[in-house]
């Protein structure tokens, strides 16, 4: 073969074990059988007559062909994703597309989980798999990279670096709430007004790498009405993890009010005024899928639908939208 022939299948191959450098996690993520990812591999490297990869028993490591290869590799997956979505993403064979893994920030109801079900019911025949990446600090680096697809979360909270290769859409100003340990002061109303607040130390993700945006955001909300940070804490893996270390604490958590309800917690939206989180969707610059098209149309048609893009009358938003969101 030709290494003009090449097929799109093993640059995404290589691909996958160059950046997971482990075969039976790059055979996971495509979703092939490790046996097929490995003969893939090699008929690439007969092909283009290099070694790309040096294998031991405890280790793969990038050879110096193989370095060269993947930006090359990476350039001509971006033009194949251009080309497939200006298309339907259909192969000429007419084969389905890959599976579209979607990051919902957490595993629970919510506005990500409600636009991807819409989706769902808008292209059936797509295979649209959930993710729980918790912070979109962390699920737009991987997005970045092509091991996540679509993420959710507060986009211009990010780092305009990790931001620049991502497209956004607008999805929802999402209502903010704090999670309250029963028993606490503020729990037995319906509401809780900001100045309640005053003097009161909320966790707010602070030391935690993946949720940095929403640090800010909560930063931001906090300043000059006497709200204080909650130092970092260990990052809790799971609910019941969460729970336990909140109710060990006793510090309330800010959240939105689409978060799960958690035994011994009470949930309640803040006030006075509502503060919101800009809710964005994002993907990579110039990728096509018929499930993000369907994603994308979900989004509009929910929003359109549920007002989620007007904002309550004298509600709070953070700085960069205060004008209104940003497209994408």
């Amino acid at each position: 073969m030709n290494p003009r022939d090449v097929e799109p299948r093993l640059l995404r191959g290589f691909v996958a074990v160059a950046e997971e450098l482990h075969f039976t996690r790059a055979a996971a993520r495509l979703y092939v059988a490790q046996q097929a990812l490995s003969r893939d591999v090699r008929r690439l490297e007969q092909t283009l007559a290099a070694t790309l990869f040096v294998r031991t028993t405890r280790a793969v490591e990038l050879t110096p062909d193989g370095h060269r290869l993947l930006p090359l590799a990476r350039r001509v997956l971006r033009a194949h994703e251009e080309l497939a979505g200006a298309f339907g993403a259909v192969t000429a064979a007419g084969a389905a597309p890959r599976p579209l893994l979607v990051d919902l920030n957490t595993d629970g109801p919510g506005t990500a989980r409600t636009v991807l079900e819409r989706a769902r019911e808008l292209a059936p025949d797509c295979e649209l798999m959930a993710r729980f990446e918790s912070g979109l600090t962390h699920a737009a680096a991987e997005v970045a990279a092509g091991r996540l697809d679509v993420a959710f979360g507060y986009a211009d909270g990010l780092d305009p670096v990790l931001r620049a290769p991502l497209a956004q859409r607008p999805v929802r100003y999402e209502p903010l709430a704090v999670l309250l340990p029963e028993g606490h002061p503020l729990a037995a109303g319906e509401s809780v007004p900001l100045d309640a607040l005053a003097g009161e130390t909320v966790y707010a993700g602070a030391g935690n790498p993946r949720t940095l945006e929403w640090t800010g955001l909560a930063r931001e909300l906090f300043a000059g009405r006497g709200i204080l940070m909650a130092p970092p804490a260990p990052v809790a893996m799971g609910m019941d993890e969460f729970r336990r270390v909140m109710v060990k604490t006793g510090n309330p958590v800010l959240a939105t009010v689409g978060f799960l309800q958690m035994p011994g917690c009470v949930k309640l939206p803040l006030t006075d005024p509502v503060p919101l989180s800009p809710l964005s969707m994002v993907w990579r610059k110039g990728f096509g899928h018929p499930g993000l098209d369907a994603l994308r149309t979900a989004a509009a048609g929910l929003a359109a639908e549920r007002g989620w893009l007007v904002p309550p009358a004298g509600s709070w938003l953070p700085a960069p939208l205060t004008h209104g969101p940003a497209g994408g």
